[in-house]
Protein backbone atom coordinates (compact mmCIF):
# COMPACT_ATOMS: atom_id res chain seq x y z
CA UNK A 1 0.00 0.00 0.00
CA UNK A 2 3.06 2.24 0.88
CA UNK A 3 4.57 1.62 -2.17
CA UNK A 4 1.40 2.33 -4.18
CA UNK A 5 1.13 5.83 -2.45
CA UNK A 6 4.57 6.51 -3.76
CA UNK A 7 3.96 5.15 -7.08
CA UNK A 8 0.96 7.74 -7.15
CA UNK A 9 3.16 10.87 -5.85
CA UNK A 10 6.32 10.28 -7.79
CA UNK A 11 5.14 13.18 -10.13
CA UNK A 12 5.06 15.80 -6.88
CA UNK A 13 8.45 14.49 -5.53
CA UNK A 14 10.24 15.03 -8.42
CA UNK A 15 8.76 18.41 -9.16
CA UNK A 16 9.69 19.79 -5.48
CA UNK A 17 13.26 18.05 -6.20
CA UNK A 18 13.69 20.16 -9.37
CA UNK A 19 12.70 23.40 -7.29
CA UNK A 20 14.82 22.88 -4.36
CA UNK A 21 17.72 22.30 -6.85
CA UNK A 22 16.77 25.67 -8.95
CA UNK A 23 16.55 27.46 -5.06
CA UNK A 24 20.15 25.93 -4.71
CA UNK A 25 21.66 27.60 -8.10
CA UNK A 26 20.35 31.07 -7.61
CA UNK A 27 21.59 31.38 -4.34
CA UNK A 28 25.19 30.75 -5.81
CA UNK A 29 25.28 32.33 -9.34
CA UNK A 30 28.57 31.66 -11.57
CA UNK A 31 30.37 35.25 -11.83
CA UNK A 32 31.18 36.12 -15.68
CA UNK A 33 34.83 37.27 -16.27
CA UNK A 34 36.31 40.97 -15.83
CA UNK A 35 36.82 43.03 -18.29
CA UNK A 36 39.23 45.45 -17.73
CA UNK A 37 38.33 48.99 -18.43
CA UNK A 38 40.18 52.11 -19.80
CA UNK A 39 41.28 54.20 -16.71
CA UNK A 40 39.70 56.98 -16.37
CA UNK A 41 41.22 60.35 -15.22
CA UNK A 42 39.99 61.18 -12.01
CA UNK A 43 38.79 64.23 -11.06
CA UNK A 44 41.07 66.83 -9.38
CA UNK A 45 40.05 67.37 -5.22
CA UNK A 46 38.97 70.68 -4.18
CA UNK A 47 42.66 71.01 -2.23
CA UNK A 48 45.02 70.08 -4.99
CA UNK A 49 45.97 72.10 -8.15
CA UNK A 50 45.58 70.58 -11.06
CA UNK A 51 48.44 68.65 -12.35
CA UNK A 52 49.34 69.52 -16.52
CA UNK A 53 52.05 67.11 -18.17
CA UNK A 54 53.38 68.59 -21.16
CA UNK A 55 53.10 66.44 -24.20
CA UNK A 56 56.58 65.74 -25.86
CA UNK A 57 55.57 67.85 -29.29
CA UNK A 58 54.19 70.83 -27.12
CA UNK A 59 58.12 70.52 -24.86
CA UNK A 60 60.23 69.94 -28.07
CA UNK A 61 58.41 72.75 -29.72
CA UNK A 62 57.56 75.79 -26.59
CA UNK A 63 61.34 75.77 -25.20
CA UNK A 64 62.53 76.97 -28.64
CA UNK A 65 60.42 79.28 -29.46
CA UNK A 66 61.05 81.14 -25.41
CA UNK A 67 64.14 81.09 -26.34
CA UNK A 68 64.22 82.60 -30.01
CA UNK A 69 62.15 84.87 -28.66
CA UNK A 70 64.39 86.14 -25.59
CA UNK A 71 67.14 86.05 -27.76
CA UNK A 72 68.08 89.28 -29.35
CA UNK A 73 67.58 89.25 -33.01
CA UNK A 74 71.57 90.13 -34.15
CA UNK A 75 73.60 87.74 -32.82
CA UNK A 76 76.51 89.24 -35.29
CA UNK A 77 79.96 90.86 -33.92
CA UNK A 78 78.50 93.99 -35.14
CA UNK A 79 74.97 93.80 -32.88
CA UNK A 80 76.42 92.29 -30.18
CA UNK A 81 78.94 95.21 -30.02
CA UNK A 82 75.93 97.74 -30.20
CA UNK A 83 74.26 95.89 -27.72
CA UNK A 84 77.37 95.60 -24.90
CA UNK A 85 77.89 97.52 -21.99
CA UNK A 86 79.63 100.42 -22.05
CA UNK A 87 82.43 99.20 -20.35
CA UNK A 88 82.79 96.42 -22.30
CA UNK A 89 82.04 98.54 -25.80
CA UNK A 90 84.97 100.81 -24.25
CA UNK A 91 87.68 97.38 -24.37
CA UNK A 92 86.40 96.40 -27.57
CA UNK A 93 87.24 99.82 -29.34
CA UNK A 94 90.81 100.08 -27.70
CA UNK A 95 91.38 96.47 -29.21
CA UNK A 96 90.37 97.66 -32.64
CA UNK A 97 92.45 100.72 -32.05
CA UNK A 98 95.43 98.43 -30.90
CA UNK A 99 95.04 96.35 -33.73
CA UNK A 100 95.36 99.14 -35.86
CA UNK A 101 98.48 100.41 -34.84
CA UNK A 102 99.97 97.21 -34.84
CA UNK A 103 99.31 97.13 -38.06
CA UNK A 104 100.41 100.66 -39.51
CA UNK A 105 103.63 99.93 -37.63
CA UNK A 106 104.29 96.68 -39.38
CA UNK A 107 103.79 98.37 -42.74
CA UNK A 108 105.95 101.60 -41.27
CA UNK A 109 108.58 99.20 -39.99
CA UNK A 110 108.54 96.58 -42.90
CA UNK A 111 108.91 99.50 -45.59
CA UNK A 112 111.79 101.16 -43.38
CA UNK A 113 113.91 98.41 -42.76
CA UNK A 114 113.72 97.04 -46.45
CA UNK A 115 115.25 100.44 -47.10
CA UNK A 116 118.20 100.60 -44.84
CA UNK A 117 119.13 97.02 -45.51
CA UNK A 118 119.13 97.57 -48.88
CA UNK A 119 121.01 100.85 -48.48
CA UNK A 120 123.56 99.52 -46.28
CA UNK A 121 124.56 96.67 -48.01
CA UNK A 122 124.93 98.78 -51.13
CA UNK A 123 127.48 101.06 -48.90
CA UNK A 124 128.97 97.61 -47.45
CA UNK A 125 129.97 96.98 -51.42
CA UNK A 126 131.25 100.78 -51.90
CA UNK A 127 133.26 100.40 -48.44
CA UNK A 128 134.93 96.85 -49.54
CA UNK A 129 135.78 97.75 -52.85
CA UNK A 130 137.49 101.35 -52.11
CA UNK A 131 141.13 101.38 -51.28
CA UNK A 132 140.89 104.58 -48.46
CA UNK A 133 138.59 106.49 -46.49
CA UNK A 134 138.76 109.47 -49.45
CA UNK A 135 137.72 107.00 -52.48
CA UNK A 136 134.94 106.04 -50.16
CA UNK A 137 134.02 108.98 -48.82
CA UNK A 138 133.60 110.18 -52.54
CA UNK A 139 131.17 107.85 -53.47
CA UNK A 140 129.40 107.79 -50.42
CA UNK A 141 129.43 111.40 -49.10
CA UNK A 142 126.48 112.84 -49.98
CA UNK A 143 124.39 109.62 -48.74
CA UNK A 144 122.09 109.88 -45.72
CA UNK A 145 122.12 105.73 -45.00
CA UNK A 146 124.03 104.97 -41.65
CA UNK A 147 126.41 102.84 -43.21
CA UNK A 148 127.52 106.54 -44.81
CA UNK A 149 127.18 108.36 -41.73
CA UNK A 150 130.10 105.92 -40.19
CA UNK A 151 132.37 107.04 -42.90
CA UNK A 152 131.54 110.63 -42.82
CA UNK A 153 132.60 110.46 -38.78
CA UNK A 154 135.87 108.87 -39.44
CA UNK A 155 136.44 110.80 -42.13
CA UNK A 156 135.40 114.18 -40.13
CA UNK A 157 137.75 113.33 -36.68
CA UNK A 158 140.84 112.59 -39.05
CA UNK A 159 140.18 116.08 -40.74
CA UNK A 160 140.04 117.64 -36.88
CA UNK A 161 143.66 115.37 -36.41
CA UNK A 162 145.94 116.36 -38.88
CA UNK A 163 148.80 115.24 -37.06
CA UNK A 164 147.49 112.46 -34.74
CA UNK A 165 149.11 109.65 -32.75
CA UNK A 166 147.51 106.62 -34.97
CA UNK A 167 146.60 104.53 -32.17
CA UNK A 168 145.03 107.38 -30.10
CA UNK A 169 142.97 108.33 -33.74
CA UNK A 170 142.16 104.57 -33.82
CA UNK A 171 140.19 104.66 -30.48
CA UNK A 172 138.92 107.54 -31.01
CA UNK A 173 137.42 107.07 -33.99
CA UNK A 174 135.88 103.18 -32.75
CA UNK A 175 134.22 104.63 -29.65
CA UNK A 176 132.35 107.73 -31.99
CA UNK A 177 131.36 104.73 -34.70
CA UNK A 178 130.26 102.74 -31.59
CA UNK A 179 128.43 105.82 -30.56
CA UNK A 180 126.63 106.08 -34.05
CA UNK A 181 125.99 102.90 -34.46
CA UNK A 182 123.90 103.02 -30.90
CA UNK A 183 121.71 106.21 -32.66
CA UNK A 184 121.34 104.13 -35.91
CA UNK A 185 119.67 101.35 -33.74
CA UNK A 186 117.38 103.33 -31.41
CA UNK A 187 116.38 104.98 -34.43
CA UNK A 188 115.38 101.93 -36.81
CA UNK A 189 114.07 100.15 -33.03
CA UNK A 190 110.92 102.63 -32.50
CA UNK A 191 107.77 101.22 -32.48
CA UNK A 192 109.01 98.07 -31.09
CA UNK A 193 108.11 99.33 -27.52
CA UNK A 194 104.45 99.94 -28.88
CA UNK A 195 104.22 96.19 -30.74
CA UNK A 196 105.79 94.91 -27.30
CA UNK A 197 103.14 96.43 -25.17
CA UNK A 198 100.10 95.44 -28.02
CA UNK A 199 101.30 91.76 -27.69
CA UNK A 200 101.95 91.88 -24.07
CA UNK A 201 98.78 93.75 -22.41
CA UNK A 202 95.98 92.69 -25.32
CA UNK A 203 94.64 89.44 -23.89
CA UNK A 204 94.46 90.43 -20.98
CA UNK A 205 92.45 93.98 -21.39
CA UNK A 206 90.69 91.59 -23.65
CA UNK A 207 90.40 89.10 -20.50
CA UNK A 208 88.71 92.06 -18.42
CA UNK A 209 86.45 92.92 -20.31
CA UNK A 210 85.03 89.28 -20.25
CA UNK A 211 84.95 89.16 -16.87
CA UNK A 212 82.79 92.27 -16.72
CA UNK A 213 80.35 91.04 -19.34
CA UNK A 214 80.43 87.82 -17.64
CA UNK A 215 79.21 89.37 -14.06
CA UNK A 216 76.79 91.77 -15.99
CA UNK A 217 75.02 88.64 -17.26
CA UNK A 218 75.11 86.96 -13.51
CA UNK A 219 73.54 90.23 -12.14
CA UNK A 220 70.70 89.97 -14.92
CA UNK A 221 70.08 86.65 -14.15
CA UNK A 222 69.91 87.71 -10.26
CA UNK A 223 67.01 90.69 -11.33
CA UNK A 224 65.23 88.27 -13.52
CA UNK A 225 64.79 85.53 -10.88
CA UNK A 226 64.88 82.81 -13.49
CA UNK A 227 67.68 80.35 -14.79
CA UNK A 228 66.60 80.45 -18.34
CA UNK A 229 69.78 80.79 -20.75
CA UNK A 230 68.29 83.29 -22.61
CA UNK A 231 68.78 85.96 -19.98
CA UNK A 232 72.86 84.80 -19.92
CA UNK A 233 73.70 83.95 -22.90
CA UNK A 234 74.17 87.78 -24.78
CA UNK A 235 76.61 89.09 -22.06
CA UNK A 236 78.24 85.67 -22.28
CA UNK A 237 78.13 86.26 -26.33
CA UNK A 238 79.51 90.08 -25.83
CA UNK A 239 82.23 88.95 -23.14
CA UNK A 240 83.78 86.56 -25.45
CA UNK A 241 84.22 88.72 -28.08
CA UNK A 242 86.13 90.96 -25.73
CA UNK A 243 88.08 87.72 -25.49
CA UNK A 244 88.96 87.29 -29.36
CA UNK A 245 89.44 91.22 -29.94
CA UNK A 246 92.25 90.80 -27.24
CA UNK A 247 93.74 87.99 -29.14
CA UNK A 248 93.24 89.52 -32.85
CA UNK A 249 95.24 92.02 -31.39
CA UNK A 250 97.69 90.50 -29.51
CA UNK A 251 98.80 87.61 -31.57
CA UNK A 252 99.75 89.82 -35.02
CA UNK A 253 101.85 92.20 -32.60
CA UNK A 254 103.86 89.12 -30.95
CA UNK A 255 104.25 87.75 -34.33
CA UNK A 256 105.19 91.12 -35.64
CA UNK A 257 107.60 91.80 -32.92
CA UNK A 258 109.19 88.82 -33.54
CA UNK A 259 109.67 89.33 -37.16
CA UNK A 260 111.58 92.70 -36.40
CA UNK A 261 113.90 91.82 -33.80
CA UNK A 262 115.42 89.38 -36.09
CA UNK A 263 115.46 92.05 -38.92
CA UNK A 264 116.69 94.71 -36.51
CA UNK A 265 119.79 92.05 -35.33
CA UNK A 266 120.49 91.65 -38.74
CA UNK A 267 120.75 95.43 -39.36
CA UNK A 268 123.19 95.61 -36.53
CA UNK A 269 125.22 92.70 -37.75
CA UNK A 270 125.05 95.27 -41.20
CA UNK A 271 126.25 98.08 -38.87
CA UNK A 272 129.09 96.01 -36.94
CA UNK A 273 130.24 95.19 -40.54
CA UNK A 274 130.56 98.57 -42.13
CA UNK A 275 132.71 99.93 -38.61
CA UNK A 276 134.80 97.05 -39.38
CA UNK A 277 135.59 98.51 -42.89
CA UNK A 278 135.69 101.97 -41.95
CA UNK A 279 138.54 101.15 -39.35
CA UNK A 280 140.37 98.90 -41.81
CA UNK A 281 140.01 102.10 -44.34
CA UNK A 282 141.32 103.87 -41.37
CA UNK A 283 144.21 101.08 -40.57
CA UNK A 284 145.36 101.46 -44.53
CA UNK A 285 145.34 105.01 -44.52
CA UNK A 286 147.41 105.08 -41.03
CA UNK A 287 150.21 102.66 -42.58
CA UNK A 288 150.43 105.22 -45.54
CA UNK A 289 151.49 107.81 -43.11
CA UNK A 290 153.64 105.61 -41.76
CA UNK A 291 155.59 104.48 -44.20
CA UNK A 292 156.23 107.96 -45.47
CA UNK A 293 153.42 109.13 -47.54
CA UNK A 294 151.86 112.21 -47.39
CA UNK A 295 149.27 112.22 -44.88
CA UNK A 296 146.77 114.10 -47.58
CA UNK A 297 145.76 110.79 -47.74
CA UNK A 298 143.88 110.80 -44.43
CA UNK A 299 142.74 114.45 -44.93
CA UNK A 300 142.29 114.57 -48.71
CA UNK A 301 138.06 113.49 -48.20
CA UNK A 302 137.59 116.41 -45.66
CA UNK A 303 138.84 119.38 -48.12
Amino acid sequence: MFSTVLYRCRPFVLALGLTMAGAAFAQSPVQPPAVTAPAQPSAPSATSAPVVVPSPAATSVGTPVIASAALPHDLSPWGMFLNADIVVKVVMVGLVFASLVTWTVWLAKNLELWKAIRQGRGALTVLNEARSLSEANAQLGTSDESVARLLRTAVHEVQISPHPDHEALKERIAWLLGRVEASASRRIGRGMGLLATIGATAPFVGLFGTVWGIMNSFIGISNAHTTNLAVVAPGIAEALLATALGLVAAIPAVVIYNMFSRQIGGYRALLADGSALVMRLLSRDCERVSSGMSPTHMTRAAE
